[in-house]
């Protein structure tokens, strides 16, 4: 009854009334249960951004992958309780743009993995772009630091920034850098560190003092992770120099 969602509505909802609440739970248990709506209402946001790249196009795009938390309170379906978030929940899996944009997103259940089935997400978000843009980029957290989605970013162009799990090895190389200093911190940011990691038979490489993160320009150093010549020692390492 809200007189805002009924001009959005439209039509005779306008001077009337928009949908009832049985209406509305109909229509989400009968209509949109059916597999062909399912995945119209998949595509859907990535139809409206298609609209808009049309109009105002662009030649970039981030691509930024992450899970959440849907808390539940009761027996819905597919809920299940989640040890890291301390609730009973689904964990869906979303992809936005450098926009903010929702390009994608999938309901999941609450007791699977960050990644699990990221594939079927961001398969089609990036088949929409290969013909599009010429610079793709993807940023992701250390949930898919997974060899399978390097290979397929690499196999279809984009350059990544994925974070790293934090482990002894690589902390104890690079302990000296995290050491706070005594006193007040300097005024003057410190200047960035050249270095070069090699990690699971990657080389992990410093960019230019402006860096990029995800493609985008950004403070600091970053890090551009590329593969290692085939028959390297593959052993977490690292090598810093002043």
């Amino acid at each position: 009854h809200d007189p805002a969602m009924r001009w959005i509505v439209g039509g005779r909802a306008v001077t009337k009334e928009a949908a009832s609440t049985s209406q509305m739970g109909r229509f989400e248990t009968e209509v949109l249960t059916d597999k062909a709506n399912l995945a119209v209402l998949a595509d859907l946001s990535g139809t409206w951004i298609d609209a808009v790249r049309a109009r105002r196009p662009s030649s970039l795009v981030v691509l930024d992958m992450d899970s959440s938390v849907s808390p539940t309170y009761g027996e819905q379906e597919g809920t299940a309780y989640n040890g890291h978030f301390g609730c009973s929940c689904y964990h869906p899996l979303f992809v936005f743009n450098q926009f903010s944009d929702l390009e994608r997103a999938k309901l999941r259940s609450g007791n699977v993995h960050s990644a699990d089935d990221w594939r079927s997400v961001l398969e089609p978000v990036v088949a929409r772009y290969q013909d599009r843009t010429k610079r793709r980029f993807f940023r992701g957290d250390a949930a898919f630091a997974l060899p399978d989605l390097y290979d397929y970013l690499e196999a279809e162009g984009y350059k990544y920034t994925i974070r790293l799990k934090a482990n002894a090895v690589l902390q104890g190389h690079i302990a000296h850098l995290l050491k706070r200093p005594v006193g007040r911190p300097p005024a003057h940011a410190c200047p960035a560190v050249p270095c070069e990691l090699r990690l699971s038979g990657r080389i992990v490489e410093p960019e230019t003092a402006r860096g990029r993160q995800g493609g985008v320009a950004g403070q600091g150093a970053g890090l551009r992770a590329r593969r290692i010549y085939p028959g390297a020692d593959c052993r977490s390492a690292a090598r810093f120099a002043e």
